[in-house]
């Protein structure tokens, strides 16, 4: 009874000691060591974040996949799948102002999303979308830069982006909104949405940041993106 007991104490450490190393190596590779709040509320530089459209419920999505009418650039589109690795963003600042890893984004404030697998941004222009006939949506630049065209407001109430907020993303060239209309493609990326730019506020261009690696502010806030 007593080596019965002895190996089950032991076994409840091993166990308890399993889990604190796992939680500390979770802590570090999804906070960059960042740990001790796990609850700061505002999103901020240099985060990489999943965005839902909460009216269709699908995250926004890319791929090395060019429209085949349009611009021609890579495709923007929108799954339901919470798991596809296709669906990072990297918030950085604006082309020719980056933003300091970690400071919260303010309302109003203009950001880029860098598609975290293609290095592409998102990018909005003068072309038609492939279904709804709205303004096309893509995946522009090269291994992250860019241009203007790449520039989106972040619309929402308060001073900073909080992530429990909905929020909308307005292009700052064209003034238009990022959108969902509904519309699913065909082949080759059956089932996907259409992603586009649309004239006003609606329901269908309201996003909310999901899973992600969140960079809180540090004392020594250094370098920028």
């Amino acid at each position: 009874p007593r080596s019965e007991l002895t190996m089950a104490t032991l076994c409840g450490r091993k166990i308890a000691l399993f889990y604190k190393i796992s939680s500390f190596f979770f802590c570090f590779i999804l906070s960059l060591g960042l740990c001790d709040d796990f609850e700061y509320p505002y999103v901020t530089c240099g985060s990489v974040v999943k965005l839902l459209n909460t009216r269709n419920n699908v995250r926004l999505h890319s791929h090395d996949v060019k429209y085949g009418s349009g611009s021609g650039q890579q495709s923007v589109t929108a799954v339901g799948s919470s798991d596809d690795t296709n669906s990072y963003w990297a918030i950085k600042g604006k082309f020719d102002k980056p933003c300091v890893r970690g400071t919260p984004i303010k309302c109003g404030q203009t950001i880029r999303l860098m598609h975290t697998t293609t290095r592409r941004n998102l990018h909005s222009h003068y072309f038609q979308s492939p279904l709804s006939r709205n303004q096309e949506v893509s995946a522009f630049g090269d291994d992250g830069v860019g241009d203007t065209g790449d520039h989106w407001a972040v619309t929402c109430t308060g001073t900073y982006w909080e992530r429990d907020d909905t929020v909308r993303f307005k292009h700052v060239a064209t003034d238009m909104y990022l959108h969902i209309t509904g519309d699913v493609y065909g082949r080759p990326i059956h089932g996907q949405k259409e992603v586009c730019a649309y004239p006003k506020p609606d329901s269908g261009n309201y996003w909310k940041v999901m899973e992600g690696v969140f960079i809180k502010p540090t004392e020594n806030t250094g370098g920028s993106r």
